[in-house]
């Protein structure tokens, strides 16, 4: 009898060609590129619109715009502005109440320059304290100024002091 764990899967036996890209459907684009842009340092790699006979049988709803932005460290944020407004977020679930993607994941190395950034750039933190230590790490999660959650991860290791009101360093 064969083993399941053993399969390496379709996606082992499927190369993937490019690094893995994530889209953001946005209501104010100029607002997140913006943002995603001057805090985060992501850089505008292409833009695109799609016309409706393509987004509607893609199972996109409509027309797009859609800018790609060059994180950092490798990938791709896709921010997408719809023809129409989407909803906005419904930032008072908590991250693990709402179904699908939950959030975007940014490596650093020092986190503390990006979380002063991000709060001057009209971000609002979502952890309490702001940076929390688990398991060695220290990590952050924020709202960018739509309401879409995204968390900051670095390994600095040393000891905890605080450094100020409900903010652990």
């Amino acid at each position: 009898m064969a083993d399941d764990r053993t399969d390496p899967g379709p996606a082992a036996r499927a190369r993937m060609t490019e690094p893995f890209e994530a889209g953001v459907v946005v209501r104010d684009l100029e607002l997140m590129e913006r943002f995603y842009r001057d805090v985060l340092g992501c850089v505008e790699v292409h833009r695109s619109r799609v016309p409706a006979s393509i987004g509607i049988p893609a199972g996109l709803g409509d027309e797009l715009l859609v800018v790609w932005l060059q994180v950092p460290s490798g990938g791709t944020v896709k921010l997408i502005r719809p023809r129409f407004a989407p909803a906005p977020v419904q930032s008072a679930l908590s991250l693990t109440a709402r179904r699908g993607l939950s959030y975007l994941t940014f490596h650093l190395d020092d986190m503390d320059p990006l979380v002063t950034a991000l709060a001057a750039g009209g971000a609002r933190p979502l952890s309490d304290p702001v940076v929390v230590w688990a398991r060695g790490r220290r990590i952050s999660f924020w709202a960018d100024p739509e309401g879409n959650a995204l968390e900051l991860v670095d390994q600095r290791g040393g000891v905890r002091k605080t450094v100020g009101p409900g903010r652990s360093n």
